[in-house]
């Protein structure tokens, strides 16, 4: 049963209230290494994918029977189940995520709001690790998130003035320069399921700078709820799809600083 709390209420002397240079910076660093899962998942986030047997990105590599023993059971699988059903009729047609092997914390669903932030507003818990898009009358909708060692030291405000359908993803001339397998990917990577950024993208900025970071989706979901890419925010591709479609251009994004858990669950 997931436990909630009151929304909390809100500190004027929060820290979160604009991005810093130095956050600036060591988010740039970020992205020089882009969005990629770190040793133990793919060399870059997806790319492993077509070579992989059917059903094979539902689990973490040499786990692929393995069944979470805190994935949803009962009533409860039926509805997950649904909720993670493939999508055939996307530009790619998204597989879907067996959610046995997913710890049920991390599944969409609606909880009491604890971020005490204005409907609209997408909190980045990287403790959690969850997002929260905030909602009407105390609630929010809660997404398991997989995250990156980079981005635990950046925290701050940015807007999504962008976004992007199936997005192509451009290594860094730093990244190729380290990797010369990417090479290819030089002047970009198609769209499609083995492209890091997945179904969809929201590009974060500040005062109308590029952050380098992006709110996306994965099609590894074993990486979800743990901290394997170098930088971005991922989702399960049916959860950026959610999200994507109910957050408009310009909606606030408060990303919270890595200090432990900021809220109970």
């Amino acid at each position: 049963m997931i436990r909630t709390t009151p929304p909390p209420v809100r500190d004027p002397a929060s820290p979160f209230t604009k991005l810093t240079r130095r956050g600036l910076v060591l988010g740039a660093a970020a992205f020089v290494a882009g969005c990629q899962t770190m040793p133990g998942g793919s060399p870059v986030a997806g790319l492993a994918v077509a070579s992989r047997a059917p059903g094979a990105a539902n689990a973490r590599p040499g786990t692929a029977g393995a069944v979470n023993p805190n994935a949803p059971t009962g009533p409860d699988l039926a509805y997950y189940t649904e909720m993670y059903a493939a999508l055939p009729y996307e530009r790619f047609p998204v597989p879907a995520v067996d959610v046995r092997k997913i710890d049920r914390r991390f599944l969409r669903q609606e909880v009491a709001d604890p971020t005490g932030e204005r409907p609209g507003t997408l909190v980045v818990d990287t403790s959690g690790p969850f997002l929260y898009l905030v909602r009407e009358n105390g609630r929010a909708m809660r997404y398991g998130i997989g995250v990156g060692k980079d981005g635990f030291s950046w925290s701050g405000r940015a807007d999504i003035p962008l976004k992007r359908e199936w997005p192509t993803w451009t290594p860094p001339a730093e990244m190729i320069a380290r990797r010369p397998e990417l090479e290819p990917y030089r002047n970009g990577m198609e769209p499609g399921l083995e492209n890091p950024l997945g179904a969809r993208a929201l590009y974060l900025f500040s005062n109308g700078r590029d952050t380098i970071y992006r709110i996306h989706g994965t099609n590894e979901p074993w990486s979800i709820g743990k901290a394997l890419s170098s930088g971005c925010i991922r989702l399960f591709n049916q959860d950026i799809i959610d999200l994507y479609n109910r957050v408009p251009r310009g909606s606030i994004v408060v990303v919270k600083p890595h200090e432990g858990a900021a809220y109970a669950v």
